[in-house]
């Protein structure tokens, strides 16, 4: 398989990222066929060019692309198309899952002779929108290089890190540091109030230093002005990342407490009712 713009394309999950991701393909001369659980969130999309996909009409797609939420909504869909699969085909599954979930969703797909590349993205919507994210790939290496056409629409960077897996093992590493890095930045920036600094000075003054990150630039002015729409993160989405990473270093006996603390301060903000709000507002946990 080697994917070009005579590729066609079907791509299911048009949630934050996949609407950006597919528009991204659209622009680029793609055909892209789209589905969603909720059929409404395609309607942009088709006004774009895009058609609307049949499940049961999955076989005429060479490379079927997946964004959702979580293991299970991945595993449902797979369920769903798994009749409907032919060999040679290469499902590219962007979402953000376990590594064992990865492993056996691989395994079920791989038994149809389809290849399964686990291939998370980070950069948030701004990266999906730019074509910016980078890409953390696991599998087979000629096939991931096969795929490059593709993912030079949607990204800056593609590194194989490994065997299937090994891309959502990397994704969740990644998510570790982001999202306990999120609630240290929170405490700077209460702390900081506390202490009669002008909060909106902050992300400016710390710029280049080596307290200074992406998600410090993007958060700490959000959450010093309080300013928590459009949503760029959610709360439950790092939640469930520092989950993961929580079981995988529970898988090899490694004890990643500050993690842990992280983890315990997200959920305790969702069940705050803070579920689907953005990251930042982990400071108002705090303000409380």
């Amino acid at each position: 398989m080697h994917a070009n713009q005579q590729t066609p394309i079907a791509f299911l999950g048009m949630g934050l990222m996949g609407t950006r991701m597919a528009s991204r393909l659209l622009q680029a001369g793609y055909t892209v066929a789209v589905w969603n659980r909720s059929q409404h969130a395609c309607e942009a999309l088709i006004q774009q060019g895009a058609t609307q996909l049949e499940l049961g009409k999955i076989a005429k797609y060479p490379v079927i692309l997946i964004c959702l939420a979580d293991d299970q909504a991945v595993q449902s869909v797979f369920d769903q198309i798994q009749p409907y699969l032919k060999a040679e085909q290469v499902i590219v599954d962007f979402s953000s899952l376990s590594v064992t979930v990865t492993q056996q969703l691989a395994q079920s797909a791989q038994q149809q002779q389809v290849t399964w590349i686990d291939s998370p993205v980070s950069g948030g919507t701004i990266g999906a929108e730019q074509g910016t994210l980078v890409i953390f790939a696991g599998g087979d290496e000629h096939t991931i290089q096969a795929l490059e056409p593709i993912y030079k629409v949607l990204s800056q960077r593609v590194t194989r890190m490994g065997e299937t897996g090994t891309g959502q093992a990397t994704k969740i590493c990644n998510q570790l540091i982001v999202a306990a890095n999120s609630t240290l930045i929170a405490e700077a920036v209460a702390l900081a109030n506390q202490a009669g600094v002008d909060t909106n000075l902050l992300a400016p003054a710390l710029a280049g230093g080596f307290a200074d990150s992406k998600p410090f630039q993007i958060l700490a002015p959000r959450m010093a002005t309080h300013t928590f729409e459009p949503v760029q993160w959610k709360v439950q989405t790092l939640s469930k990342d520092l989950n993961n990473a929580l079981k995988l270093a529970h898988s090899f006996n490694l004890n990643i407490p500050v993690a842990q603390k992280a983890l315990l301060q997200l959920q305790a903000h969702q069940e705050n009712g803070f579920a689907d709000n953005d990251l930042a507002t982990i400071i108002q946990y705090l303000e409380q």
